[in-house]
């Protein structure tokens, strides 16, 4: 993309707030989209997208373009913040303080099964948080950023092939665990 390019060197020569903003706004919705699905929290997918975003301009000028896309190097900021995220006490506190009130009830014929598919969720991201930080990030970018082995090599910079083997690997542990078979 070549009005990104432009943004990106305005921003490192220039500290362009006008370009960050323009760069910001391209990718806002596809990021805080990204977040959203990980957290099913407003506010923190918000805050996170917000904490990505700042990452992002602190740490621009090492953004080499020959070395991947800036999607790819945005993504991989992302991947951090929510592995960060998932680890911290506050993610602890509020899983355990979690508050019913903010369950959206959108189809009062379907409350069950909506509360069902938030606890298998739920459950899902409570063994993936379990696995060392590679693996969380390989799942979580294929998952629920719905990228390609091949973009997800990119992003964490390993073959594609050992996505594939880390990402099989962890839908067999999820499964045999979600099956009684494993305690994670």
């Amino acid at each position: 993309m070549i009005r990104e390019r432009k943004l990106i060197k305005k921003i490192k020569e220039k500290a362009d707030k006008s370009a960050a903003n323009e760069l910001i706004t391209m990718y806002y919705a596809e990021v805080y989209i990204y977040v959203f699905k990980q957290t099913e929290d407003k506010e923190m997918a918000m805050d996170l997208t917000q904490e990505i975003f700042i990452s992002m301009l602190k740490s621009i000028r090492s953004y080499e373009e020959n070395k991947a896309s800036f999607k790819t190097w945005l993504y991989k900021i992302c991947g951090n913040k929510i592995v960060d995220y998932y680890r911290s006490k506050y993610y602890k506190y509020s899983t355990i303080v979690e508050d019913i009130e903010n369950f959206n009830l959108y189809d009062s014929n379907n409350i069950e099964l909506n509360l069902e598919l938030k606890e298998d969720t739920r459950k899902v991201l409570d063994i993936v948080n379990k696995f060392d930080s590679n693996t969380q990030q390989i799942f979580r970018l294929k998952f629920f950023g719905e990228m390609t082995f091949i973009e997800i090599a990119k992003v964490l910079e390993i073959s594609e092939s050992t996505v594939k083997t880390r990402y099989y690997s962890a839908i067999r542990k999820i499964k045999k665990i979600l099956e009684g078979g494993e305690n994670g």
